[in-house]
């Protein structure tokens, strides 16, 4: 079997790497926010959990991007990881927490496709 090249994979994946690039976007803007918030403690696990997302849905397009084997394994992990935040998202009503959680919802459907 013949593997695809770089820019075939490139297409290929096209959906699940605009949402990786959204998702950790959108994680990046909500970990700022909430270091904004008066109360920033009660934010921690949030704004780890946006570091921790941002980082592998960074790292999960290098790897479709560069046409890697283990696409598809940094992918299931990416979506474990969105998993994660977006739940953590979703207990806070700030805007940036609620898009962020958004986010993390597209690109969790997006990695799970990819991997299919």
């Amino acid at each position: 079997m013949i593997r695809p090249t770089v820019q075939e994979n490139a297409e290929r994946y096209a959906a699940c790497i605009a949402a990786c690039n959204a998702c950790a976007a959108a994680c990046l803007k909500c970990a700022a926010g909430c270091l904004e918030d008066s109360d920033v403690r009660k934010m921690a696990r949030c704004i780890a959990l946006d570091w921790d997302c941002a980082g592998i849905c960074s790292l999960a397009v290098s790897y479709m991007l560069r046409n890697s084997e283990f696409s598809a394994l940094v992918c299931e992990d990416c979506a474990e990881v969105c998993k994660w935040c977006k739940e953590e998202c979703e207990r806070h009503t700030n805007a940036h927490c609620q898009e962020c959680a958004q986010a993390c919802a597209v690109c969790m459907e997006a990695c799970l496709k990819m991997t299919a």
